[in-house]
């Protein structure tokens, strides 16, 4: 491995990866040489296109394999068709508001178990490669909402402190054997997802773009600016790195100050 190239050798699989927070840790991770293993539960063509074009544009191996992140046979299989998983990226995730009274079941179901019995069964699988080679890193996309809490957001909120509580077993579990299990804590990323709900908010508030996003969109983040999947993904790099070989069982906040108030 070279320090251009720190991961150069490694396979990385990165759950939930074709678009937002997945692809921008999947491109950082490409970019410092990892082969990648590219997932989302559509299975088009463009899938398979875009593994084809990141491999292309960072000269390494990349393909896409489709699995339901809500089913836990799939989850595990994701892992195993890889082939090799050095470094795993528990991405994939879902969302829904409401109070907690109107919740309703089959969201609670479905959120619980993509963002977090997912991370479950994929780490259960990849732990035996890992340990065999003596070696491994598992990163998990918790949110700042692992560590604090917001209203009608029961289920979210849930799955995203129960990340956080697997990242400490794991890496209590695996400690010495070369293995490290963190999680990154994102507050608002500007990804497409959160792009398209500004005009909205502008004409539900009858605010200007920068405004919207300073006041509302960003108001509880106190740098009053969007985290970029960019630096999500350097945060990765640096997770999976040597660097980083005493640095396990932990929460990283990329999130402008959010949880430190």
């Amino acid at each position: 491995m070279t320090s251009a190239r720190p991961l150069s050798g490694r396979t990385a699989v990165v759950t939930g990866s074709t678009s937002g927070i997945g692809l921008g840790i999947a491109r950082s991770l490409a970019e410092a040489g990892a082969d990648v293993v590219l997932n989302s539960f559509t299975d088009a063509a463009a899938d398979h296109e875009l593994a084809r074009s990141l491999a292309e544009e960072f000269g390494v191996q990349a393909r896409y394999v489709r699995a339901d992140m809500s089913k836990g046979e799939e989850c595990r299989a994701l892992v195993t068709q890889a082939g090799t998983c050095d470094i795993l990226v528990n991405n994939a995730g879902v969302q829904h508001v409401a109070p907690l009274e109107e919740f309703p079941v089959e969201r609670w179901d479905m959120i619980l178990a993509i963002n977090l019995s997912s991370a479950f069964h994929t780490t259960a699988v990849a732990l035996t490669g890992m340990k065999a080679k003596g070696w491994g890193r598992i990163v998990n996309v918790a949110s700042a909402h692992g560590l604090t809490a917001s209203p009608y957001k029961a289920a979210y909120v849930a799955a995203k402190h129960g990340v956080v509580g697997l990242t400490k077993t794991a890496a209590l579990e695996t400690a010495g054997q070369g293995i490290t299990v963190n999680a990154i804590c994102p507050g608002y990323v500007l990804t497409p997802l959160v792009e398209a709900q500004i005009p909205d908010q502008m004409k539900t508030h009858n605010m200007d773009r920068e405004t919207v996003i300073r006041e509302v969109m960003l108001a509880r983040q106190p740098s009053r600016q969007f985290a970029t999947v960019e630096q999500i993904g350097g945060t990765a790099v640096f997770l999976c790195s040597d660097a980083a070989a005493q640095i396990t069982g932990t929460t990283i906040s990329v999130d402008g100050g959010w949880t430190a108030l």
